[in-house]
């Protein structure tokens, strides 16, 4: 880091991945500040400016070694910051700049007075996670699964039997359970992560009501899509249209695959449908209906936004948005650990929800090698308008975006 840019850090002030530190800061202060960047996105720490911008330099003797030592010892798991010096930053004034990327094996927690504590960053502070946010942590970590928790409250007459018995004989070619028979639709049901047993009592797990709810949203009010077309670019109160999209991911279907009563994707597509134009064109003369977006890219993000979000975060839906320029799928929670926006384009693969992705792969909703958006949604736009898709990260978000045309 050259001078200039560490004058325009300062001068951008502390923010979700900058701190100022006096270096006569508590070693278990500074321990939290790094526990909290780890679980964010990373972050830098300037050691030697005071809150308010000003530089006052470092004295404390052997100031990297203090820091690494309390980075092994103050955090759990240990980790190696990345140090660079700013010498005479004001003369005879300097600055020790201390950094961490994302970590890798999240979540990180303080160790002080033999108590471990958990921070997240939320804009220039650090605070203690709470329940939610610690379980997100170690979901996005791969070290618990959401989906597989029982939802409270449900038993098997909360899932739709029509949509199991579906998927049982017609997907599995397995015979299942008579009507009346809970014990043993609990115990397939179990052996699927669909279910699980508590107290000799089968409960629905979060996936069960998820693919096969008969009504989602009274257990999980955050199952859903939320779907809406402006007539213009921007929001707007006068929207054409605004549906809460609800219901199990999954479609019933007859005997011979003909979808009987639509799931999330189906409902979504329709909306997509019903809220853009089909032109028409000609091409070799012959008359070719032309819609705004390709079906087969549509039918990707939407499939991707419902099975790879974060279903641990509450009071949020998927949001499908279609503006006149284009339309937007924002999908709750950030990609995991390590996953990239570029590598998403190269093709890398994860699954945060495991058990939802193997069971929409048996609807031919998931690909196997699961590579849809390098394979697929990207040569799909350019095929058909010429456009790149645009995949934005946020903070707690993730969003996908479709241009209608081509910008002139």
């Amino acid at each position: 880091m050259t001078k200039t840019e560490l004058f325009d850090l300062i001068k951008n002030g502390e923010d979700s991945t900058v701190e100022f530190k006096r270096d006569d800061v508590q070693n278990h202060d500074l321990a939290k500040a790094l526990a909290a960047f780890l679980n964010l996105q990373g972050g830098t720490i300037l050691l030697g400016v005071d809150d308010d911008g000003s530089i006052r330099g470092t004295s404390r003797d052997n100031l990297e070694e203090w820091v690494a030592e309390l980075s092994r010892k103050k955090i759990e798991p240990p980790i190696i910051p990345i140090f660079a010096w700013i010498k005479d930053a004001e003369p005879g004034k300097h600055i020790l700049i201390v950094r961490v990327p994302v970590g890798p094996d999240k979540p990180y927690a303080r160790l002080h007075d033999d108590r471990k504590t958990y921070f997240v960053r939320v804009g220039k502070t650090s605070r203690e996670a709470s329940r939610e946010e610690l379980e997100r942590l170690f979901q996005a970590s791969g070290r618990i699964q959401y989906g597989l928790k029982p939802a409270p409250g449900t038993s098997l007459a909360d899932l739709d039997v029509r949509r199991l018995k579906d998927y049982f004989t017609r997907l599995l070619k397995a015979p299942c359970p008579a009507d009346a028979d809970t014990i043993g639709w609990g115990r397939d049901l179990k052996n699927m992560e669909l279910m699980t047993a508590a107290d000799d009592l089968f409960i629905a797990t979060v996936n069960g009501v998820l693919l096969f709810g008969a009504n989602p949203k009274r257990f999980l009010p955050q199952s859903g899509i939320r779907a809406i077309a402006y007539p213009g670019e921007r929001p707007d109160y006068a929207a054409q249209a605004d549906e809460e999209l609800r219901g199990p991911m999954t479609p019933l279907c007859a005997a011979d695959g003909r979808i009987l009563e639509a799931g999330l994707v189906e409902q979504a597509l329709d909306f997509v449908r019903r809220n853009t134009r089909m032109t028409a064109e000609i091409e070799g003369g012959r008359r070719v209906d032309r819609p705004d977006y390709p079906g087969e890219v549509l039918r990707e993000i939407i499939v991707n936004a419902l099975v790879h979000r974060d279903y641990s975060i509450f009071g949020t839906d998927i949001t499908l948005t279609i503006f006149s320029n284009r339309l937007e799928i924002q999908s709750p929670g950030r990609l995991p650990n390590t996953a990239t926006v570029e590598a998403l384009k190269f093709g890398f693969r994860y699954a945060r929800n495991q058990t939802i992705v193997n069971l929409m792969r048996d609807y031919d909703y998931v690909e196997f090698r699961g590579m849809g958006i390098r394979d697929k949604v990207i040569p799909g736009m350019l095929k058909h308008n010429g456009t790149e898709p645009e995949f934005i990260m946020g903070e707690h978000n993730f969003t996908v975006r479709l241009l209608k045309e081509k910008i002139k």
